[in-house]
């Protein structure tokens, strides 16, 4: 019986080691589960406490091992010595017996170090389970160089009609029958440090690098966001997304079961104002009991306008309450606070022209024509399940109608729009005194027959007309904008869009499984990323196709690191969550939520792109932090995320209190992608972030001026003077350069002037230009500034 339990664990082994090559080829593989978040159910796992809770492993006759205490800890004061090994089997174990639950899934962590100098470069360890008699499991494995801690780590479930009456864990080597024959690779002595093992806490943080630096799509990585809507406000604009992420639940595999939508009942909002750093504004709470229209159950597919009413600007969120309604909230900025005005569902059934019997009644798209008069355009779906021609190439499904002045209620009955093979995501834009009426067109209803005159399936198409109200017909069809995301990104799904205008050019928003895919290694879920393109059209106005990419749009301009900048604005990052907190947005005022960056771990990482520093550059960085361990640190690099570090934040605050920290940060100039990289100790959330700022190194003011004139006996000798005047309050240090030469103007006391005149030995002499170079020490920096003077030219002839 042992020799058949052996063989079992020797392909346990073997198993293990090709899933680590595997990662060792950099092979697609699937994300690692987040870190367990409950309570260590192993006691005195960092052994401060000697050898309490620990023994030999003796699972078998044969094991046998020697336990000490020792100083030489990954962490704290302690760690276990493990000697005189028997089996590679033998080693530190401990009895979990009534801790564990089958069915359960469990995180299991462990330090492990080995030191022979007879032994291998490399030794592989596992934490293994024995529930007794012949059952044992590998829970996790590494692979560590000798000499250095290795990490063993791993999440493993419990069959559910598994006996835990007597589990046990212990640290092993991989089994060999005859490890005596080759001691110093076998039976090494090692050491063991750190061992953890809690039950598994589902998280939604996602830990891949979802979009790569330099990538402009998907415009987040750290969640996800569906059917986006853009609204553009004051040069910025607001994405109003589809809230994906609030049904993403991965399991111990790292893989969330499908994405269904009918869990979604918030809007999740981001914003930009150069199109690559994308600020998180977080979710408003839209349907639900705790929803501000409680009366609805989901939000899909929201659309965002603003417009005067009664004096007063307003801002209206419509949102699809599934497929059977659609609603209306309303909010005193793009960001809210938001409250429901009119108390029941705008678009039912019952609204006049709305429904067929068989179209979904959702998915708006609102637009305000140049007079004031808004229209909403909804619905989709229509299926009749024929199978007939008509019915899948026309089936009349969407509707537009007038909205009340008020925008919260409909005026008269909705017409009909007839968009060859439409099927929902109906959105309208206005270019050129001519009004676009995009739509994403169905898969083939019933399997019946696609016109090929028409857009192929599961695209975004469009009409032109002369009107908000078309009429939209078969023959105002132009073309196709967009194909299915799955023909650029290799997973399709349904199609989404928006178009908005930024700075005299116009975008295009889609929606593509990008991130989801990268999570899982190449698999999808439903889970849906915002991208952006830019928007081209021909001379007689028709749409040029958009292709996608991540590469996505240019940032139109640079971003200013002299204001108070929340640290949910991000371009790239890699291992971050979000959340709301009490409070209001530092950078966003009174009316937005404040968000905070969270589970932040060692090796995390954001980002912000093209910062221009100036020509001056930054003083000093300062960070908003919460911390929640000790020994974090924050380092500011720039252009890569593992460059040079050019200021490093020591997070000592006091723990659990927020408090702004800053470090010096010298010699940054220019335009630079910043990234923030955090460090500290491994398997800790180590501080919270609220918002960043860099101070500007202070401007010298110290002022130049320079004329010519005639002089010498017969005024036939041309000179240029040049003035420098100091208005600090502190001494500065001056010289000047002219093309006769250069002169020290020495110190200059606070508030006085000195003057030079160079002698051109010329009667003539050309327009040019002195070049003052001052330097001091203002507010404990130094500070330099080269300024340059004109002179007129002058003859003296």
């Amino acid at each position: 019986m042992q020799q058949r339990l052996r063989r079992a664990i020797r392909r346990r082994v073997a198993a293990v080691a090709a899933a680590g090559a595997l990662l060792a080829t950099g092979a697609a593989v699937t994300a690692a589960p987040a870190r367990a978040a409950g309570p260590n159910l192993v006691v005195n796992g960092g052994f401060e406490d000697g050898l309490a809770g620990w023994f030999p492993n003796n699972g078998n006759a044969g094991d046998g091992a020697v336990l000490s205490p020792t100083t030489d800890a990954y962490t704290g004061s302690g760690a276990v010595l493990v000697t005189g090994r028997t089996t590679t089997g033998s080693g530190p174990m401990q009895d979990l017996s009534g801790k564990v639950q089958a069915g359960k899934t469990y995180s299991v962590t462990a330090r492990v170090k080995y030191e022979n100098a007879g032994g291998p470069a490399t030794k592989q360890f596992f934490v293994t389970m024995h529930y007794g008699g012949s059952t044992y499991t590998n829970l996790g494995t590494v692979t560590a160089p000798r000499g250095q801690w290795g990490l063993i780590q791993g999440t493993f479930t419990i069959p559910a009609g598994q006996s835990v009456t007597t589990a046990r864990i212990f640290v092993e080597t991989p089994w060999t029958s005859s490890p005596g024959t080759a001691p110093d690779t076998h039976l090494m002595d090692f050491k063991v440090d750190d061992v953890t093992l809690a039950e598994f806490v589902p998280s939604r943080t996602i830990e891949v690098l979802g979009k790569n630096p330099g990538e402009g799509n998907p415009l987040i990585s750290h969640k996800f966001g569906a059917d986006g809507n853009a609204f553009v406000h004051d040069g910025r604009v607001y994405l109003y997304m589809t809230n994906d992420t609030q049904v993403y639940n991965p399991g111990p595999n790292g893989i969330s079961p499908t994405n269904t939508y009918g869990g979604i009942n918030t809007i999740t909002v981001i914003s930009s104002d150069d199109l690559v750093n994308w600020v998180d504004h977080g979710e408003i709470p839209v349907a639900g009991p705790n929803g501000v229209a409680p009366y609805a159950t989901q939000s899909w597919a929201p659309a965002m306008e603003s417009k005067v009413v009664d004096g007063k600007e307003k801002f209206f969120l419509y949102f699809a309450n599934n497929g059977a309604a659609t609603g209306v909230i309303v909010g005193d900025s793009p960001l809210g606070p938001w409250r429901d005005e009119r108390g029941s569902l705008l678009v039912t059934g019952a609204t006049p022209g709305a429904s067929n019997g068989r179209n979904w009644l959702f998915d708006p798209g609102v637009f305000i024509d140049d007079d004031g008069q808004g229209y909403l355009y909804f619905g989709g779906g229509g299926d009749d399940g024929s199978g007939s021609y008509e019915n899948t190439n026309h089936p009349k499904s969407t509707r537009v109608i007038k909205l009340g002045a008020d925008m919260t209620s409909t005026s008269g009955s909705a017409e009909v729009i007839d968009a060859p093979l439409v099927f929902e995501a109906g959105h309208v834009f206005k270019r050129d005194g001519k009004y676009y009426y995009s739509y994403s067109s169905n898969f083939g209803f019933s399997g019946g027959p696609v016109d090929p005159n028409g857009p192929p399936t599961g695209a975004i198409a469009y009409l032109m007309a002369d009107s908000p109200m078309g009429p939209w017909t078969p023959e105002t069809y132009k073309g196709v904008i967009f194909r299915n995301p799955g023909t650029y990104f290799g997973a399709g799904g349904n199609n989404h869009q928006s178009v908005f205008e930024l700075g005299g050019e116009y975008y295009f928003t889609y929606h593509a499984q990008t991130l989801n895919r990268r999570i899982t290694g190449g698999a999808t879920q439903g889970f849906r990323s915002p991208h952006i393109a830019k928007l081209a059209f021909d001379e007689d106005g028709t749409i040029k196709e958009v292709i996608g990419t991540f590469d996505g749009v240019g940032q139109i301009r640079n971003a200013d690191p002299y204001r108070v900048t929340e640290a949910e604005k991000i371009a790239w990052q890699q291992g971050i969550a979000t959340k709301k907190i009490d409070g209001t947005s530092e950078e966003f005022g009174t009316k937005a939520p404040n968000l905070v960056l969270h589970d932040i771990d060692n090796g995390d990482w954001t980002s912000l792109a093209s910062v221009d520093f100036g020509e001056k550059g930054a003083a000093s960085v300062t960070a908003k932090v919460l911390p929640l361990a000790e020994g974090g640190q924050i380092q500011v690099r720039l252009d890569d995320r593992t460059g040079p570090v050019a200021a490093t934040i020591p997070v000592t605050a006091a723990t659990g209190q927020w408090a702004s920290l800053t470090a010096p940060l010298d010699g940054v100039t220019g335009v630079h992608d910043v990234y923030f990289t955090y460090t500290g100790p491994d398997g800790a959330d180590l501080f919270e972030l609220d918002s960043w700022s860099f101070e500007a190194k202070p401007a010298l003011d110290v002022s130049v001026a320079a004329s010519t004139r005639c002089a010498g006996p017969k005024a036939d000798r041309a000179e240029v003077t040049v003035r420098a005047t100091n208005n600090e309050q502190v001494h500065v240090k001056a010289s000047v350069t002219s093309p006769y030469g250069t002169h020290p103007f020495g110190s200059l006391r606070p508030g006085k002037q000195k003057s030079h005149t160079f002698t051109t030995h010329a009667a003539t002499v050309p327009a040019g230009e002195v070049t003052v170079t001052a330097t001091a020490t203002v507010d404990g920096h130094p500070v330099s500034a080269s300024l340059t003077a004109p002179y007129d030219a002058r003859s003296c002839t």
